[in-house]
């Protein structure tokens, strides 16, 4: 069996083990992502007009994960939209489904997810009237009710950051660490936006330490020193540091995302994906 250094990071238990690392495991076979995603968010300009015809371009880049979100694709036909996957060469690990509607079309959204062959459904964003204390506190519990349903469909559950969990404290707690104390580990996972989290003034180190096997995904974008969005590897992000930390091993996927990503947009993601396509950590 050949160990990258992901492996050799998460299984390390010792100092010893540490200290001969570097030996073990050179340069040349440190860890690379095997298959790198995009959330297609991204491109949802395109993707709404042209979603076969962007998810084709997509994967002559190198693309093969995708993780669907925005673009107007909950209304398309999940059907259609697999079997154009499929032709690609494309798979789809994770979506994206809103809040309302898991609280309101929770079977529909249970089919859609089967029908484009998610294994995970991720809440992507809550808006402004569930960022008080009253509105948490009631839709916390909910996020429990998402997660166990979900798994009893065979379909696990994470949680999709901004800023706003990180900096809105209502009683001095923010929304962010109410939400890891108040679900259970095993069932709500996280997917954790890099950007947004730096954004919000987060120790990126220290929080993927503290996630630890909590992490299901990353949001890879980066920022530039004015704090802006900006493609992977043209701004002020150390991905290979963080990716490299022994709590990133369990790191399922890595998925591109630049929400203000400037048009044609398909410049943009190739840069993300050389960058990433390179990386060794």
């Amino acid at each position: 069996m050949m160990l990258d250094r992901r492996t050799l990071l998460a299984g390390a238990g010792s100092a010893t083990t540490l200290a001969v690392m570097g030996r073990l495991v050179p340069a040349a076979h440190a860890a690379r992502i095997q298959a790198v995603g995009i959330q297609l968010y991204t491109v949802r300009d395109i993707f709404q007009k042209d979603p076969a015809g962007t998810l084709e371009a997509i994967a002559k880049i190198g693309y093969r994960e995708v993780e669907f979100g925005g673009g107007g694709y909950d209304s398309m036909d999940p059907a259609m939209l697999r079997r154009a996957m499929e032709k690609a060469g494309l798979r789809c690990p994770s979506l994206h489904i809103g809040y309302d509607a898991l609280l309101g079309q929770f079977d529909k959204s249970v089919t859609m997810a089967r029908t484009l062959g998610a294994q995970t459904v991720v809440l992507p964003y809550m808006t402004d009237q569930y960022r008080t204390e009253a509105g948490w506190s009631g839709a916390v519990p909910n996020f429990t009710k998402f997660a166990t349903q979900l798994k009893q469909a065979g379909i696990g559950f994470a949680y999709h950051n901004h800023d706003f969990e990180f900096t809105t404290k209502p009683g001095g707690v923010s929304l962010y660490d109410r939400l890891l104390k108040e679900t259970d580990p095993a069932l709500v996972k996280v997917e954790l936006d890099l950007y947004w989290a730096k954004r919000a003034g987060q120790d990126l180190a220290a929080l993927i330490d503290r996630l630890n096997t909590r992490l299901y995904s990353y949001h890879v974008k980066d920022m530039r020193a004015d704090g802006s969005m900006a493609a992977v590897g043209t701004g002020t992000i150390d991905f290979a540091a963080l990716f490299k930390r022994r709590a990133s091993a369990g790191v399922r996927h890595f998925y591109v995302e630049n929400d203000q990503a400037p048009a044609p947009y398909l410049p943009d993601i190739t840069t993300s994906f050389k960058t990433l396509q390179t990386l060794r950590f």
